[in-house]
């Protein structure tokens, strides 16, 4: 095997990935890379002989890892990048909010909004902030390319680069970030608000997403992708008719099961690990799905779950 870079941080060899990610499936990295800090980091990319791939991941929240694992190393950030900054407000009431990429979405909201900034939009957003950028995740009709005013990254050859947000051609679920790039903090831009009715729209939120996804179930948010092209926006006159899971509904695949895999009957959309689901069980049910849509509606699904690494041998 290739000698890699001794860091600072910790690299473990034959790491399972199973519990790293909400699904609890998927086989072994051949590395797990975990940073002290940005200058870890990036020493070790810069070191890090160029053949040997890297996958970035978060907390897992959007990843089917597949049995044989994921060749290459897998850096994970942690404690040394999940910081929360909320800066001074402009002329406008704005104020820049600064958070490390292995922050959580749902921490950053309610730390904004105790300061009396509007970021509510990430409360209920599964996952990390590097994530969510790479995603451009998004919620009731908010996403991160509305407020995010400029990234800061690690390239595969370690230099560190701060990119505003244009640069990265933010779209729907999709954004364009250099290969083998490490999201390490991102800034937004938020507008003012009241903190107590910052906190009151967070729990009205939390409120219908409880009401409406299987929030308890071991699981990684949306499977799918809406061929509408946008989040639900949550107002009433939101159409259903391009949203994934109505389609997945009406082509009779609400509760369809493949081994321990099962779309949910809550939410057709979320995809669950009822317990003892293969990585295989979990992407075969979902192309399944894709099928039937398709022969419903003649509407073909693109995943949103990543779907990585290398199926059992």
């Amino acid at each position: 095997m290739t000698d890699l870079p001794v860091p600072r941080g910790v690299l473990t060899p034959h790491r399972s990935l199973a519990e790293l990610t909400w699904l609890r499936v998927g086989g072994p990295a051949d590395w797990l890379f975990q940073p002290a800090d940005e200058a870890d980091l990036a020493a070790f990319l810069r070191d890090l002989p160029p053949e040997v791939p890297v996958f970035p991941i978060g907390v897992g929240s959007n990843l089917i890892v597949r049995d044989g694992g994921i060749r290459g190393v897998v850096i994970r950030l942690g404690r040394g990048f999940n910081a929360i900054e909320v800066g001074a407000a402009d002329g406008t009431g704005r104020a820049p909010v600064t958070a490390g990429a292995a922050a959580l979405d749902a921490h950053v909201a309610r730390k904004a909004a105790e300061a009396g900034f509007d970021l509510t939009f990430l409360r209920t957003i599964p996952g990390a902030i590097g994530g969510a950028v790479r995603m451009n995740a998004g919620c009731y009709g908010r996403y991160t390319a509305d407020a995010l005013e400029e990234i800061r990254l690690v390239t595969r050859e370690g230099e560190v680069l701060t990119l505003p947000a244009r640069a990265l051609n933010l779209r729907y679920r999709q954004s364009d970030l250099p290969e083998g790039a490490v999201i390490v903090a991102a800034t937004f831009r938020a507008a003012p608000g009241e903190p107590a009715a910052l906190a009151a729209r967070m729990e009205e939120q939390l409120a219908r997403r409880d009401a409406s996804q299987p929030v308890k179930a071991r699981t990684a948010g949306s499977t799918f992708r809406n061929p509408a092209g946008f989040s639900s926006t949550g107002e009433a006159g939101d159409s259903h008719d391009l949203k994934a899971w109505k389609l997945i509904s009406d082509a009779g695949m609400r509760g369809a099961r493949v081994g321990g895999a099962q779309m949910s009957e809550l939410h057709a959309n979320f995809m669950l690990n009822t317990g003892g689901a293969s990585a295989a069980d979990l992407e075969t049910l979902g192309e399944e799905v894709r099928k039937k849509v398709f022969q419903s509606s003649k509407i073909t699904l693109e995943w949103e779950i990543m779907c990585v690494g290398e199926p059992a041998a």
